[in-house]
């Protein structure tokens, strides 16, 4: 294979979904014999792995593209390549509205991303945008960007749920899972590499294996997981409530290594409003997936997100909402405005909630949220719990963080330690001596001789 002077810098914007195929793209990008930069300044070819899911990501995105667009008359880039979401969605909008753009590659498209940069690289300008029906395997080259010892797997791909509200089955196509198998080979992979937290992610990891298995098999594939020496926690998120089956409930109770840990988005809480985003279940199905998850792990941390203004919610819904809050005391919680799109069935709802509504209620909830996480933090002062160590903070050398099974990278709060300051990728028992509204503080407890620790809290 010729080897390449030319250097890339590939910027990966979205969730976490769209970090594992940034990564592909890399694998890809330095098996094909290019280097890859982190400085777009120093790059000959910028590729951007885009987001679409909702207005403020696409701004975002088109921000982000507008921003790099410059290194092309300020430094030495001769290619501006816009893959992902934005481009599935987006591709003659964007070539004709941003002359700048070099290349789009859709979804289904980016494994010949390696391709399209040599072709943009040699003054085509390209289109490549077809089906989204692409899903790695253990055997796709990829560079893992996360720190060596947490890595995600993107289990699954796609979405069939079809909530009225949401794109990506337009952007990403039907869901279909990868075989256990092959799930498995690579997690022994990451975990040769010394990944020691293993992240499961997918639009809906709760239906993983229908498509391939006639049955959900996300328990079965979890107990597979737990088996692969060298792993400590196995983390899953994005579980649609209503396919949270007992027997998921049990393996995640039992399995040392699964983190209690449930990433349950809900949406809303007012049954009408629930049928008109065309989700399944009602208020009361949520109230008791969360009641079953609470009685079979007591220590479980739950997760949700909310979406306020969506059309035809009153003043009564939105209240409705607040008092689930209320009520069911979730751990953590992100609410969002209604951000409507078009070609979806919510788009064309009457009884649209004005901008400034709905921000006065995201405000609120999040505020009625606030006050429930700072009172679950402070219950949890005086606990001890294995802490998986990030390294240094952002804002002080002087503080170290970590991460408990409560926190998800990226996603929840931080532990931080002042008394001492273990190597990266370290775990080590930490008692909480402090609480805020989403970050904790602690200090770390001598090692006790012997003792392998578990995997959650060990109170004191």
């Amino acid at each position: 294979m010729r080897v390449m002077n030319e250097a890339v810098a590939l910027i990966s914007l979205g969730c976490a979904k769209n970090l594992v195929d940034s990564e592909v793209m890399a694998g890809l990008l330095t098996g094909a014999g290019y280097r890859m930069t982190p400085s777009p300044e120093e790059a000959d070819a910028i590729v951007v792995n885009t987001c679409a899911f909702i207005g403020e990501a696409q701004e975002e995105a088109v921000d982000t593209i507008l921003a790099l667009a410059k290194h092309k008359e300020a430094a030495r880039c001769r290619a501006l390549v816009v893959a992902g979401c934005l481009a599935q969605r987006f591709a003659s909008e964007l070539l004709a509205e941003i002359p700048e753009i070099d290349a789009v590659v859709g979804t289904g498209d980016f494994p010949q991303i390696a391709d399209v940069v040599r072709r943009a690289l040699s003054g085509e300008r390209v289109r490549l945008v077809g089906s989204p029906c692409y899903l790695y395997d253990e055997n796709t080259s990829r560079a893992v960007s996360t720190p060596p010892y947490t890595a995600y797997i993107k289990i699954a791909e796609g979405c069939s749920n079809r909530c009225s509200y949401c794109v990506i089955p337009d952007l990403r196509g039907p869901f279909r899972s990868r075989p256990v198998e092959s799930i498995v080979a690579e997690a022994r992979k990451l975990a040769r590499g010394g990944a020691k937290e293993l992240i499961l992610i997918a639009q809906d990891t709760t239906r993983y294996g229908e498509d391939v298995y006639g049955r959900p098999c996300l328990a079965r594939l979890l107990r597979e997981i737990c088996k692969i020496d060298g792993l400590r926690w196995v983390r899953v998120l994005y579980m649609y409530p209503t396919r949270v089956t007992d027997e998921l409930i049990e393996v995640m109770a039992s399995e040392a290594k699964v983190c209690k840990y449930v990433d349950l988005p809900l949406q809303h809480a007012d049954d009408d409003i629930l049928r008109a985003m065309n989700r399944r279940g009602t208020s009361d199905d949520a109230r008791e997936v969360i009641a079953r998850l609470r009685r079979a792990i007591p220590d479980v941390t739950i997760r949700s997100t909310f979406i306020v203004g969506f059309p035809g919610e009153t003043e009564e819904k939105f209240e409705r909402l607040i008092g689930f809050l209320e009520e069911v005391r979730l751990d953590r919680v992100g609410v969002f405005a209604y951000s409507p799109e078009s070609g979806t069935p919510a788009a064309r709802l009457k009884g649209r909630v004005r901008a400034r509504v709905k921000e006065r209620r995201r405000r609120e909830a999040m505020e009625v949220q606030r006050a429930i996480s700072r009172e679950k933090n402070g219950t949890r002062v005086g606990n001890v719990y294995d802490v998986l160590i990030e390294g240094r903070s952002e804002e002080s050398d002087l503080v170290t963080v970590g991460r408990s099974q409560a926190e998800a990278p990226e996603i929840d709060g931080l532990i931080y330690i002042g008394n001492e300051h273990p190597d990266p990728g370290e775990f080590r028992r930490v008692r909480i001596i402090d609480a805020g509204d989403h970050d904790l503080v602690g200090e770390v407890l001598p090692d006790r001789a012997g003792e392998e620790g578990d995997a959650g809290s060990l109170q004191n």
